[in-house]
């Protein structure tokens, strides 16, 4: 039954997120704004929305591991499961320096994280401050350097004004509800199985929440559009790390659980760097890097349950 409500509250996510995103480019449109500026949005946040719900309620209901694991589960399901999907599918080979840039910042991260648990440094206010002024800068240059892909605002639709709001108010409606069942559903498989809420939070919690990704991949991949699939990707995970934990530090103090930071970011580092690896030896990610990150994901998730 839990498991069942899990998929419920994921579902309400899901829907909520993207009424959002089509109420917002559509309110957008009608004051004028650019659709560059909103694409910038969509591309930044619109996918991490389920994240940012899950995350914030869990911090709320004093459920901080359930959080964090499902931020670190999330960024390592984005590399090995949805970019493996991906590159499957149709191998990416218009690898620029941008993605480039994206991955190091990625690494970066990943590195803060480690030094984080390994000093027991907790997430606050003032990390929300920095994560999000830092997340803002990383924005900025990517808009300056035009790098974002903003051709999916085009397909979001035109509603008229009124229609646009009640899709941002029932979208978020939809956010809070469906967080508050995902998360509790969460919580009572991690209980029922007597298994800490860190791996379920970076197992089954992550890899829901990281079916938005998966989704824009694959139809990526089928409409052969997979130049920006890497870079949205890598962004992601950058929203995850400084905009969903730098949001939900407003809501609490919380540490890194010390399982998640003994083995599960120090894989994420490593992925992350493999990740890289293709892009400077290989020039291109394809068959190759989607079989072993397959693999890898599975492997992974095994391990983790074992």
């Amino acid at each position: 039954m839990n498991l069942f409500l899990l998929i419920v509250g994921l579902a309400l996510l899901i829907l909520g997120a993207e009424l959002i995103i089509r109420g917002s480019v559509s309110f957008g449109r009608k004051l004028k704004v650019s659709l560059f500026a909103i694409g910038v949005v969509i591309v930044a946040g619109g996918t991490s929305l389920p994240e940012l719900a899950s995350s914030i309620n869990a911090v709320l209901t004093n459920h901080p591991d359930l959080a964090v694991g499902a931020v670190i589960g999330s960024n390592i399901a984005n590399l090995i499961l949805v970019m493996a999907a991906t590159s499957f599918l149709i191998p990416i080979s218009n690898i620029n320096q941008n993605q480039i840039n994206q991955a190091w910042i990625n690494i970066g991260l990943a590195l803060i994280l480690i030094a984080m648990s390994y000093f027991i440094l907790s997430f606050n206010f003032l990390f929300g401050i920095l994560s999000i002024g830092l997340l803002f800068i990383i924005m900025y240059l990517q808009v300056k350097q035009g790098s974002l892909d903003v051709s999916e605002v085009e397909e979001k639709g035109d509603y008229s004004l009124l229609f646009s709001i009640i899709f941002i108010v029932a979208g978020i409606i939809l956010l809070i509800y469906g967080s508050d069942l995902f998360v509790e559903s969460a919580i009572n498989i991690a209980n029922q199985l007597n298994i800490p809420e860190a791996i379920i939070g970076v197992s089954l919690v992550a890899f829901g929440t990281s079916l938005p990704e998966l989704v824009v991949g694959i139809l990526s991949a089928i409409r052969r559009k997979v130049d920006f699939a890497l870079g949205n990707v890598l962004g992601s995970n950058i929203y995850n790390v400084l905009g969903v934990l730098g949001v939900s530090s407003f809501f609490g103090n919380f540490n890194i659980p010390a399982v998640i930071g003994s083995e599960d970011l120090i894989f994420m580092l490593f992925v992350t760097l493999m990740i890289l690896g293709f892009m400077f030896l290989l020039k291109r990610i394809g068959r190759t890097y989607g079989s072993i990150g397959l693999i890898l994901y599975f492997g992974y998730m095994l391990y983790i349950y074992n």
